[in-house]
């Protein structure tokens, strides 16, 4: 068993030390590695802090994971444990007969041995196994030859086999039809005996005997999936070729079910979708639903469209006259504005004030299309930024990986440092990765507050704010700044000093742990669903996002409005005024 690699863990799960003092620190595009306050953005960091060592600290307070990441050999030495169980409580049974029990009884060890017991007859019957020993059921009969019931030749009885019962078959054909079994899919993991009226179970190790190599280790991995597909507790990782399965020990009280593979993916293990914490499952199959649903294409209809007065048929104005003709065979000519007939349009029927209008009546169909525009450009607002941060993270994953295989080599050779030193830069990008990844999702969080619920929408508007300015802070730093530091062989009139290049570090590890803070922060405000914000607009002691440490203050300014102060801390919060 191989446990998850905290190098590739998501970074808001690998660290959990929180940093707290009363130093503030701001970075701007000047900054040479010196924390100096700006008084605005209110981020504690400790100046005594050594931060080479805070994120190597931090990973090892979180070894504490509901998750193990199995590779293949791990899931094989899994296998061989439960079978090795079997029969250490059955030693009558032999080990291709045991494999056979456990594959039958979706590889529930206690499920093979109680069965068992309950009624041995029972089991062989439902598994296909012989229920004496077959030498004692079928004697030799002495013959040299017997006839192969496929090919129906005249073979030399050492040349053929039986699976436990009294159907001889030659090797020849008996290697057709396992190989034929194998190709057709995993239920080669059943098969029977070639004989239709016979349940005799074909077993492993008549498979190994006579199947080629590849087909062998195709077998095994059908076993492989069968084992991991009967275990409520393992699944695969979704990724694209990975081969890693995943054991989810559920941890009811965060309710988290992310998981970070070794091969860099992250998925939900609950819905199996991408990662989507702080979001609950249910919430991002209604928000992906509606990305792909024709729902929006209605509104858009509805919001930009008149019906034709006369066939009703959904039209557009593609000109800038009013005069509207609606295709044939309708061919109804009309005003655009007013909808009335256009013969006799003098053109200043429409600029007539109406009663109506002074008596704020207004058509049912003009209330209809005002609501869906509105709905459109509320939706077209998260969508958009749903999608952008989705985008931006795709291209730092790919920009990870570049300077992971590229760029990092050539840091090493610039100033004269071992690849490991440098990791804190891939740090950096899997914080940048992990943090448009929640971001993302933040927009569809946003989406589904309700209307009535103000005071919740600007707590929600503050925190994401403020981890997206800092999450913008990191990513230009380690994507601009880091430019500058991989200059090519030849170029040392331009090459930065190796004090440059620390204060560098310094920087960058320092954003990223204000960033991880700031998500930490906004990942906890979403999964408590912002319960420390009332629909009035009070505060209560603790900050939603802030633990038991943050607090949110009401008060009301000389114009009435309602203020909130919302203190955090890093690793807890951070602290700002906002309107409600």
């Amino acid at each position: 068993m191989q446990p998850m690699n905290s190098d590739l863990d998501p970074p808001l799960l690998r660290y959990a030390s929180p940093v707290s003092s009363d130093d503030e620190v701001y970075y701007d595009d000047d900054y040479t590695g010196d924390d100096y306050n700006d008084g605005d953005d209110g981020i504690d960091v400790d100046d005594g802090t050594d931060d080479s060592n805070v994120l190597i600290n931090s990973v090892s307070c979180t070894s504490k994971k509901s998750y193990v990441i199995l590779k293949e050999d791990d899931l094989f030495q899994r296998q061989e444990e439960d079978i090795t169980r079997v029969i250490a409580v059955l030693p009558m049974i032999p080990r291709d007969t045991a494999c056979l029990l456990l594959l039958r009884y979706n590889w529930i060890v206690n499920s093979v041995h109680e069965a068992w017991f309950e009624d041995e007859d029972k089991v062989r019957r439902f598994v296909g196994l012989p229920d004496v020993d077959p030498a004692i059921k079928f004697p030799q009969s002495g013959k040299e030859f017997v006839d192969c019931g496929i090919c129906f030749e005249s073979i030399r009885k050492r040349n053929t086999a039986t699976c436990g019962c009294d159907h001889q078959f030659c090797k020849t054909c008996w290697t057709a039809y396992v190989c034929t079994a194998i190709d057709d899919g995993p239920g080669c993991l059943t098969l029977k005996c070639p004989e239709p009226s016979c349940d005799a179970a074909v077993g492993p190790d008549m498979v190994k005997a006579f199947a080629p190599a590849n087909k062998k280790k195709r077998y095994a991995r059908f076993l492989l999936m069968s084992y991991v597909e009967s275990n409520e507790k393992i699944k695969w990782c979704t990724g694209p070729g990975c081969d890693y399965a995943v054991e989810f020990n559920d941890d009811s009280e965060t309710g988290n079910y992310d998981v970070s593979c070794l091969c860099k993916h992250t998925f939900c293990w609950k819905c199996m979708e991408d990662a989507h914490r702080p979001l609950g499952c249910e919430t991002v199959a209604k928000w992906v639903l509606k990305n792909s649903t024709e729902a929006e294409n209605t509104n858009w209809i509805l919001a930009y469209t008149k019906p034709c007065p006369k066939c009703k048929r959904s039209i557009e104005k593609n000109h800038g006259c009013m005069h509207m003709t609606c295709r044939p065979p309708c061919g109804f000519e009309f005003c655009w504005l007013c909808l009335g007939p256009y013969v006799g349009h003098d053109g200043r029927a429409c600029n007539r004030y109406t009663k109506s209008q002074e008596g704020g009546l207004i058509p049912e169909s003009e209330r209809q299309r005002e609501l869906a525009k509105k709905a459109i450009e509320r939706y077209t607002h998260y969508y958009e930024r749903w999608a952008a941060n989705e985008k931006s993270r795709k291209q730092a994953l790919s920009d990870m990986h570049r300077i992971d295989e590229i760029h990092i080599k050539t840091l090493s050779l610039n100033f004269c440092q071992p690849e490991s030193q440098l990791h804190f830069i891939i740090d950096a990008w899997l914080q940048i990765v992990e943090c448009r990844r929640v971001l993302k999702w933040t927009y569809a969080y946003g989406y589904y507050i309700p209307k009535e619920e103000e005071a919740k929408k600007s707590f929600f508007e503050y925190v994401q704010g403020e981890a997206e300015s800092g999450l913008e802070r990191l990513h230009l730093c380690a994507e601009k700044e880091l430019q500058s530091y991989i200059t090519k062989e030849g170029d040392e009139k331009e090459k930065p000093s190796e004090e440059q290049f620390s204060n560098f570090r310094v920087k960058l590890v320092d954003l990223t742990i204000v960033t991880r803070s700031y998500f930490e922060n906004l990942v906890r405000a979403l999964q408590s669903g912002l319960s420390e914000v009332g629909r009035s607009g009070s505060g209560s002691d603790q900050g939603a996002a802030g633990g038991s440490k943050g607090r949110t203050r009401g008060s009301t300014g000389a114009d009435g409005s309602k203020r909130m102060k919302i203190t955090m801390r890093v690793g807890e919060s951070s602290s700002g005024d906002y309107d409600l």
